[in-house]
């Protein structure tokens, strides 16, 4: 049976390398945000929802936090059992955002980062308050790029509207404030900068770990990759070229 790509359980599981490789980290004052903001303390229990390879969650277990990482794509979830291999913080779930498996009130924190769009955002509502304690909190993250904010920026941003199988459609940021209020009871927001600096095949490797972008096999994948490199040698300082994010918190209880 041909896989369906626009399966959000399925639709990275060839792109795990390049994410590995090139999708930014997160910076480390979200913790001291949530311990100030939140009372995070080292011996809360955390769920990670649609933990990927792990990228947040790692700041997580550097807080000796139990993170319960949620993830259901099968290649995505087996990367971060390599990456973490012998953290005995680090509990891997094969599990979705809709059914965690987790026991009834278990958890004190549930985090999404970079992935809150990709659920259905009332069933999930059920589930996280099913498994949070009593006040639990709820955090959302994501890295938004500053698509104005450079030359390069907006010509990236093209080329994704340009040549992307459905970049407009799974965009985080079609999540506004009237889903976030819904979902809440109430949130605060808090915004960090953040940047990656790419040389080409950083770059390209970057592009390709998106699952909007066509990769090897697609028809418009040369003409793509043609584009990545003229804007590259058009931006680039000394052979580099600059991401320039808002990584966004939002924070709350439902």
């Amino acid at each position: 049976m041909k896989k369906n790509i626009s399966d959000p359980l399925i639709r990275f599981s060839d792109r795990v390398i390049d994410y590995i490789k090139s999708r930014p980290s997160y910076p480390a004052e979200i913790l001291n945000l949530l311990v100030n903001e939140c009372g995070l303390l080292q011996s809360d229990r955390i769920a990670d929802i649609g933990s990927g390879t792990g990228k947040f969650s790692e700041l997580l277990l550097k807080n000796n936090n139990v993170v319960f990482c949620i993830e259901p794509n099968k290649e995505m979830r087996e990367a971060a059992e390599k990456i973490f291999n012998g953290c005995t913080n680090f509990i891997s779930i094969n599990g979705t955002a809709e059914d965690t498996g987790l026991d009834s009130h278990s958890v004190r924190f549930v985090t999404c980062a970079q992935a809150f769009h990709w659920f259905n955002h009332e069933k999930v509502k059920k589930e996280f308050s099913r498994i949070l304690v009593p006040d639990g909190w709820i955090i959302l993250i994501w890295h938004s790029r500053i698509v104005n904010s450079t030359s390069f920026m907006k010509d990236y941003e093209q080329l994704l509207l340009t040549f992307s199988l459905d970049y407009s459609q799974v965009n985080h940021k079609n999540i506004g404030e009237e889903i976030l209020n819904r979902f809440f009871k109430n949130f605060k927001l808090k915004t960090f900068p953040y940047s990656q600096s790419f040389d080409f095949e950083g770059l390209k490797s970057r592009l390709l770990s998106s699952s909007y972008a066509p990769n090897e096999g697609n028809s418009r994948y040369q003409a793509m990759i043609d584009e990545l490199k003229r804007i590259f040698d058009k931006n680039n300082v000394s052979g580099n070229v600059e991401f320039i994010y808002n990584t966004e918190v939002y924070f709350g209880k439902l």
